[in-house]
């Protein structure tokens, strides 16, 4: 069957990070086409209401990315419901915002173990079934994976590992049927761009930057290009296509991000030692409801 040709109805759709942001909305979206949903996360009211907006075919799990029980129970459920899975997207994602020498480190530590451990996992746990239906495996990187700017070290190295991921685990599975798609979004209007927007340092650098690079875009352009990537089973998803075209320039980007920091760190990185002592570095480094989210599941964790 041809690329047009594709569709999604009747696959069944495993979603990581579906309570909000682009995870919630692709689900929305893939099951108005006629997919089956099924929802992992770890906001319990939040994935029901997204769940419930999905119609009488999807389903939630609460479940976090850098557990294994966790996940082979959520994994599990999904079979036992569906009878398998067609398509898995790795969505779960969150961000911590600050300079290496001064973040909180567990929140650092923390976005390599979701957006980075949690991708792994989310797919290890799940290949058995998508090798059983020759399925697609989304995994969603960043422009952040191409452009590492300061303050994001954490976000851009998990998000680099991601990609790398993604391409090596397409060459080991292409014999067994099953398809590996990497995305790349640039700042999308989620609430975990939003909270970036509004931290007290570097949502004004943000906003002052010149050109694309302070550019947000809205929620539906993702959600267009991501679901037909994944009826396309899309070997590489840009958001919007000119990150596609960054590619092409990687082995400049960082040349140029060092000149541009040039006139930006000094005074941010006194601006930021400054926030931390006013509020701390834990509530520095946070960014958004999924971070909040994640830092009180690994608490949890600890406590048990």
């Amino acid at each position: 069957m041809g690329v047009r040709g594709r569709s999604v109805r009747g696959k069944v759709v495993l979603i990581t990070g579906a309570a909000r942001g682009i995870g919630a909305a692709v689900a929305a979206d893939l099951a108005a086409k006629g997919a089956k949903v099924a929802l992992v996360g770890l906001e319990p009211e939040e994935l029901d209401r997204v769940a419930a907006g999905c119609g009488p075919d999807a389903s939630a799990w609460v479940a976090d990315v850098t557990s294994w029980t966790d996940l082979e129970a959520a994994v599990a459920g999904v079979v036992e419901r569906y009878g398998g899975i067609d398509v898995v997207i790795a969505n779960a994602g969150i961000a911590a915002i600050g300079f290496t020498r001064s973040i909180d480190p567990k929140a650092f530590e923390r976005v390599i173990e979701v957006d980075l451990l949690g991708v792994w996992r989310t797919v290890r746990v799940a290949l058995p079934h998508l090798i059983e239906r020759r399925g697609y495996a989304m995994l969603v990187s960043s422009l952040a994976a191409i452009v590492h700017i300061p303050g994001n070290a954490a976000y851009s190295a998990a998000k680099a590992g991601v990609e790398a991921f993604a391409n090596s685990l397409r060459a080991e599975v292409r014999h067994l049927g099953v398809a590996v798609g990497v995305v790349h979004p640039t700042f999308i209007a989620t609430d975990m761009v939003n909270g970036t927007g509004e931290h007290p340092v570097f949502g004004p650098l943000r906003a002052a930057s010149p050109g694309l690079a302070g550019k947000t875009y809205p929620l539906p352009v993702a959600v267009r290009l991501i679901s037909a990537g994944v009826a396309r089973r899309s070997r590489a998803v840009h958001v919007p296509g000119w990150v596609g075209a960054v590619k092409l320039f990687r082995a400049l980007m960082p040349r140029v991000v060092e000149r541009q920091a040039r006139k930006i760190v000094p005074q941010a990185d006194a601006a930021i030692l400054a926030d931390i002592a006013e509020r701390g570095a834990v509530e520095s480094s946070m960014v958004g409801p999924g971070a909040r989210a994640a830092a009180q599941s690994a608490e949890t964790r600890t406590a048990e």
